[in-house]
């Protein structure tokens, strides 16, 4: 056990308990979470000490908060992250202000430049990395501005944001993730209701790229305080979860040879050109044509989903640890297979259309080559609340997976 490292999360979703188990099965230690409201997959934890703070995520408590506990944990090596976009976007914002942490993050300046879906396109093409036909829009539209011949693609399409981290401070009644509009009035209706909510910044519209969930790759980068690219790990994700604030997180996946991806090259020299910090997670579908790979966005902290690469033989924490700092310059690509997922398997096997990819999962789960992210036997053990939270988190994935998404 490293009694000196103590990792600290503002949040405490599944983004938070994959990477405190990565933390606790690399060193031993136990992990510091802070967030507005306790939420199941860190509930009855033990190896995460949850603090509520209703407020923390205004700035001015995040400090005090982080302040006062880096005063009472003084001589220690303290390890801050977000594990929301808000909250990564506010460490990253206030990071000189913190001195006592280590956060590995993108500087603030690059991320105004590339936390935005439109902006991030506008660096896509500098590097030569593909992304779905698009229009940005500044303001509501009328259906006759988005017809098929305006837009230059065809009906359905996609309707989203270009901010994440500005949509979600203007909730409303039917808020999802993402849209898809069938028809031009619909399109405009969705843009007009968002634009109505308060959100201020740009949309997004685009061609749909055809394929199901199992078209969709993920691809996480961690890269160190010189902006050197360590380490990448390439997924592929087999179902996502359906629900409308949910929609687009990986539910299962199955890691691939890294190399294979043709943009990873790309991806590698654009972090590295932009002198990247920190982790990095790029959402990318598969158009069904060979080598034709999208690149939807690019999320400036580790993804939800972090639990696939550290159970690929790649610790995400040790990654933090050993290579943010230590002068290197070599970099690893994963190879190794393994079926991650945090459904139960039966619903990944039942809901991926892929049937080749849920045969391979089904052999990479005989041959012992799985992980669950809730199924971690030191928290489990000797503590029969956090056993019940767990089972019945898993339980409720069948029900949400038959109202959200019933086929299969």
């Amino acid at each position: 056990m490293n009694t000196d490292l103590i990792p600290v999360f503002l949040g405490a979703d599944l983004n938070c308990y994959n990477f405190a188990r990565a933390f606790h099965e690399a060193y031993g230690v136990e992990s510091y979470a802070f967030g507005r409201y306790a939420m199941a997959p860190t509930k009855y934890s033990k190896i995460i000490h949850f603090t509520i703070v209703p407020d923390i995520d205004n700035e001015p408590t995040m400090l005090k908060v982080l302040h006062d506990f880096a005063k009472e944990h003084a001589g220690k090596k303290l390890y801050l992250f977000g594990c929301t976009d808000d909250y990564a976007a506010m460490i990253i914002r206030r990071k000189a202000e913190l001195p006592e942490y280590i956060a590995p993050g993108p500087a603030a300046d690059l991320y105004g430049l590339i936390q935005k879906k439109a902006e991030f396109y506008e660096v896509c093409d500098k590097f030569g990395i593909p992304y779905p036909t698009t229009k940005v829009l500044t303001a509501p539209a009328d259906p006759a501005e988005l017809t098929e011949d305006k837009l230059g693609f065809a009906y359905p399409i996609i309707v989203k944001p270009s901010s994440s981290v500005a949509y979600w401070k203007f909730p409303f009644d039917g808020m999802k993730k993402v849209y898809t509009a069938a028809t031009p009035d619909e399109a405009a209706a969705i843009v007009r209701q968002i634009y109505a909510s308060g959100y201020p910044d740009k949309m997004i519209l685009q061609k749909m790229v055809p394929g199901g969930d199992d078209h969709m790759r993920v691809l996480t980068a961690f890269s160190d305080e010189n902006g050197k690219v360590r380490a990448m790990c390439l997924g592929h994700t087999m179902v996502e979860e359906h629900t409308p604030h949910g929609l687009g997180n990986h539910a299962a996946i199955v890691t691939e040879d890294t190399t294979a991806l043709p943009l990873v090259e790309n991806i590698r020299q654009m972090l590295e050109a932009c002198h990247y910090t920190g982790f990095s997670n790029f959402d990318i579908k598969w158009s069904g044509e060979p080598g034709d790979f999208r690149v939807f966005e690019i999320n400036l902290r580790q993804g939800r989903s972090n639990y696939y690469v550290t159970a690929s033989g790649m610790n995400i924490a040790k990654l933090v640890v050993e290579k943010w700092n230590d002068g290197g310059t070599d970099c690893m690509l994963n190879r190794n297979e393994v079926f991650w997922h945090h459904v139960p398997a039966q619903v990944a096997f039942t809901y991926t259309e892929d049937k080749q990819l849920v045969a391979k999962a089904r052999a990479l789960k005989a041959q012992g080559k799985e992980a669950c992210s809730l199924l971690y036997k030191p928290d489990l053990w000797m503590n029969p609340v956090r056993y019940a939270c767990v089972l019945e988190q898993l339980r409720r994935q069948f029900k949400k997976f038959k109202t959200y998404y019933p086929k299969g």
